[in-house]
C-alpha cells in the first residue's frame, strides 16, 4: 500500500522546532492513520500553544481537523502585525491581565516577571500535572523548556523560551505576549508573588539596615512574607531594564 503523505510548511518561529533542512521550506511528511492536525504538527516538533492559524488546502481549520493523504498543511505562529481576524484561529486570546506559571528551571525569569508586576507562580518542585492544571483552570501561560509539557492537551497558553539566559528569555516573553503596555513594575513581591503595599518608615524600621533608614524615605512591604523594598542601586538597574522593555512597543 502506498504510504500517506502531506506537504507541510511552517512559518515564523515555528521553524525553531524543525531540523535545519526543513526550516523555511515546504517538505513532504509521511504518516499513518487519520491523525488530527494537532497531533500531526506536534509530531513534527511545534507544541500546540505556539500555533495560531492552521491552513489545510488553503482553508483555515481547528486542531481537531483530520489530515488526509495528499493534503497541504501550513501552520503559523502569532503574528502581531498580521491581521488574521477573519480566519479560524486555534490560538486562544490572552486574558486581559496575563498570569504565568513557570517550570522549575525558570526561577530567575519568574523573578523578572514579578518585577514587571505580573502574577507569576513558580516553585522548584512544580510537577507537570500541576502546571498543566494551572493553565487549564486559571488560564495561566505556562513557560517551560519541556516540550512534552507544552504538548499536553490541558495547556491552553504556553511558550518555549528559546534562549537560556533569563534576561533574554524575558525579552522573548514580553515580545511574544505584547506585555510592554501591561507592565506595572515594582508592585509585586519578587520572593512570594504577593502584591506590595506602601509602608511608612516607622512600620519597617525593625526590618531594614540602619544605613537604609538614614538615607531612604520611600518603602514598600509584602503583606505575606513581610519583605521590605526600597529604591536602592538594585532598583535603578531594574528600572533601566523596564525602560528597555518599554522601547519594544515602539519597535513592534
Amino acid at each position: 500500500m502506498k504510504p500517506k503523505q502531506v506537504r507541510v510548511r511552517l512559518y515564523g518561529a515555528l521553524n525553531d522546532f524543525l531540523p535545519p533542512e526543513r526550516r523555511g521550506t515546504e517538505f513532504l511528511h509521511t504518516f499513518a492513520g487519520t491523525p488530527s492536525v494537532k497531533d500531526l504538527l506536534e509530531s513534527l516538533g511545534p507544541p500546540h500553544p505556539e500555533v495560531d492559524v492552521i491552513l489545510v488546502d488553503d482553508a483555515a481549520v481547528d486542531f481537531s481537523h483530520r489530515v488526509e493523504d495528499g493534503a497541504r498543511v501550513a501552520a503559523y505562529p502569532a503574528f502581531h502585525s498580521l491581521d488574521v481576524t477573519p480566519m479560524t484561529r486555534v490560538g486562544l486570546p490572552l486574558p486581559e491581565e496575563p498570569r504565568f506559571a513557570l517550570d522549575v528551571g525558570l526561577g530567575r525569569l519568574a523573578g523578572f516577571l514579578r518585577m514587571l508586576g505580573f502574577d507569576t507562580l513558580w516553585r522548584n518542585d512544580f510537577a507537570d500535572d500541576e502546571l498543566s492544571r494551572l493553565s487549564r483552570d486559571e488560564e495561566r501561560v505556562v513557560l517551560t523548556r519541556d516540550l512534552g509539557l507544552l504538548k499536553r492537551a490541558e495547556v491552553r497558553h504556553g511558550y518555549y523560551p528559546r534562549n537560556t539566559d533569563p534576561a533574554h528569555q524575558l525579552v522573548e516573553v514580553v515580545r511574544r505576549y505584547q506585555l510592554a503596555s501591561r507592565m506595572k513594575p515594582f508592585t509585586r513581591c519578587l520572593a512570594c508573588n504577593a502584591p506590595l503595599e506602601v509602608a511608612g518608615k516607622d512600620e519597617v524600621l525593625d526590618r531594614i539596615p540602619e544605613g537604609v533608614a538614614a538615607t531612604h524615605s520611600r518603602f514598600q512591604q509584602c503583606h505575606e512574607c513581610k519583605r521590605v523594598y526600597w529604591p536602592g542601586t538594585h532598583h535603578q538597574r531594574m528600572q533601566a531594564l523596564v525602560d528597555k522593555l518599554r522601547e519594544l512597543e515602539h519597535e513592534a
